[in-house]
C-alpha cells in the first residue's frame, strides 16, 4: 500500500468534521454532525409554532408533540448511525417509510404548517436510497407536498416554497451520494490496478528467472552426471566437464544479477509519484513540468533504460535534499531537451527550490557524489548551483541517442537514403 492509499483510508477517520452525505466514522464526527443537524432542524419552527399557537385542543397538542418527537428521533438516528449503503438494510427502509407516514398523518390532521416535514423525508431518500430508487422516491415525496398542500387549501406560494427546496435538496443529496460512490469506486479501482501491477511484476520476474536458470540448471545437471560417470576411468574428460559446469554457473549468476538489477531499476514516473507525495507531506508546494507527466519513452525515443534510471536517481536524491536540508516552501521540477556545442543532444532534469541555497564552503555529500558517478556512467553529468528563486538547483544531464527514422514507403529502416538518420522531434 502506497503513502497516498494510507492517507486516503485514514483521512476520513482522522477528520474532526463529518463530510456531507457520509456517515460519521467516530464519536467526534457524530457530535459535529449532530450540531449541524440541530441547525437545520430549526426549519421545523413552523410546526412548533403551530403547536404553541393555541388553535388546537390539548389532546391535539399532546399528540402533535408526541408525533414531532417520534419524527425527529428516528430521523437523527438515521442521520448519525454508521449505516451501510449496499445493500440497503431493512431497518433503513422501515425508518424511511415511518417518516413518510408520520409526515403525511401530521400534515393531514394538524394542517399545512406540518408540510415542512416532507422536506426531511425527501432529503433522507436522496441520501440513503440507491440511485434507481432515489430517482423516483425524491420526486414522489416532493409531489406529495403539492397534493397534500392543495388538498388542505394552502396558498399556492406557500406550497411552492416547500416544494422546490424539497425537490432541489433531494436532488442535491442524490448528487452527493453519487459523487461519494464514484470516489469509492475509484479508490477500489486504484487498489486493484496496484495489485495487478505487483502481480504482473512478480510474474515477469518469475518468468525471467525461469528462462534464465532453466536451461543453465539442466545443463549443469547433465554435465554433473556425465562427469560422475567419467571420473573413475577418464579423469581428464571429467575435469573438462567440471570446468564447463563452472563456466555455466558463472554465466547463470551474471544473468540473474542482470535480471534482478533490471527489476530494481528506478523509473521516472514512479519516482515522480513518490516525490509529489513526499513534498506534499513536507509542506512543500511543487510545480511539475507537463513533460514529466507523460511517458518519457514516447516523448524521447533516444532515451535509454540506463539513462532514464539515472534521471530517476537524480530526482530521488534532489527531492530528498529539498526535504531534509533546504527548508524550502516551493520546488519546481523541469524536464527539457538541450543541445550542446558538440551537437550532442541531452535531456536535462532541473530541480530548484527557494530554500537556503548551496551555501559557501560546503562540500557535496555522499549522495551527490554517488549521483554524479551514476550520471557519468550513463554518459551524462551533474551541475549544482543557485536557483532562480535563490535556493538550491540541481541539473542532471543524460544523452539522447540518435534514432534512425524510416522514410515513408520503405519496408525497412536500412533502406533509408543517406542522411536519413536524424533526431526525432521531442
Amino acid at each position: 500500500m502506497t503513502v497516498d492509499e494510507r492517507m486516503d483510508t485514514s483521512a476520513v477517520r482522522d477528520l474532526p468534521l463529518a463530510t456531507m452525505g457520509r456517515a460519521p466514522e467516530n464519536r467526534l464526527q457524530q457530535w459535529s454532525k449532530l450540531c449541524w443537524a440541530l441547525v437545520y432542524l430549526l426549519y421545523l419552527g413552523s410546526a412548533v409554532g403551530d403547536l404553541t399557537s393555541g388553535r388546537h385542543t390539548a389532546v391535539a397538542v399532546t399528540l402533535g408533540w408526541l408525533g414531532l418527537a417520534l419524527f425527529v428521533g428516528p430521523y437523527l438516528y438515521l442521520l448519525l448511525n454508521q449505516r451501510r449503503r449496499h445493500p440497503l438494510s431493512w431497518w433503513q427502509l422501515a425508518i424511511a417509510c415511518w417518516l413518510f407516514a408520520l409526515a403525511l398523518t401530521l400534515s393531514l390532521t394538524l394542517g399545512p404548517p406540518w408540510l415542512v416535514m416532507f422536506t426531511y423525508v425527501t432529503i433522507s431518500a436522496g441520501v440513503m436510497l440507491p440511485p434507481r430508487q432515489a430517482l423516483w422516491a425524491v420526486p414522489f415525496c416532493a409531489v406529495t407536498i403539492l397534493l397534500v398542500g392543495t388538498g388542505l387549501g394552502t396558498r399556492q406560494w406557500e406550497v411552492y416554497s416547500l416544494f422546490f427546496p424539497a425537490l432541489l435538496g433531494g436532488a442535491a443529496m442524490m448528487g452527493v451520494g453519487q459523487m461519494g460512490r464514484m470516489v469509492r469506486e475509484l479508490r477500489e479501482a486504484r487498489e486493484t490496478v496496484a495489485r495487478l501491477a505487483a502481480a504482473e511484476e512478480r510474474l515477469r520476474l518469475a518468468r525471467d528467472l525461469h528462462d534464465l536458470l532453466g536451461h543453465s540448471l539442466s545443463l549443469i545437471t547433465l554435465k554433473s552426471e556425465l562427469a560422475g560417470r567419467m571420473l573413475p576411468d577418464k579423469p581428464q574428460d571429467a575435469a573438462k566437464q567440471v570446468a564447463d559446469i563452472e563456466q555455466v554457473s558463472r554465466q547463470a549468476l551474471v544473468d540473474v544479477r542482470e535480471a534482478v538489477s533490471g527489476y530494481r531499476r528506478p523509473n521516472v514516473g514512479v519516482e515522480l509519484a513518490g516525490a509529489r507525495t513526499a513534498l506534499r507531506t513536507a509542506g512543500v508546494e511543487v510545480e511539475v513540468s507537463p513533460s514529466l507527466d507523460l511517458p518519457l519513452e514516447d516523448q524521447y525515443p533516444g532515451l535509454g533504460v540506463e539513462e532514464q534510471g539515472a534521471l530517476a536517481w537524480a530526482l530521488r536524491e534532489a527531492v530528498t535534499n529539498v526535504i531534509r536540508h533546504s527548508g524550502a516552501s516551493r520546488c519546481s521540477l523541469v524536464l527539457d531537451e538541450v543541445w550542446e556545442a558538440d551537437e550532442g543532444r541531452y535531456l536535462r532534469l532541473e530541480i530548484g527550490d527557494d530554500g537556503r541555497g548551496p551555501g559557501r564552503g560546503r562540500h557535496a555529500g555522499n549522495g551527490l557524489n554517488g549521483l554524479e558517478e551514476r550520471l557519468m556512467l550513463s554518459g551524462g553529468r551533474l551541475h549544482t548551483g543557485t536557483s532562480k528563486r535563490g535556493g538550491f538547483a540541481l541539473s542532471a544531464y543524460v544523452p539522447l541517442r540518435a534514432v534512425r527514422q524510416e522514410r515513408p514507403g520503405s519496408a525497412e529502416g536500412s533502406a533509408a537514403a543517406p542522411g536519413g538518420t536524424g533526431y526525432p522531434q521531442a
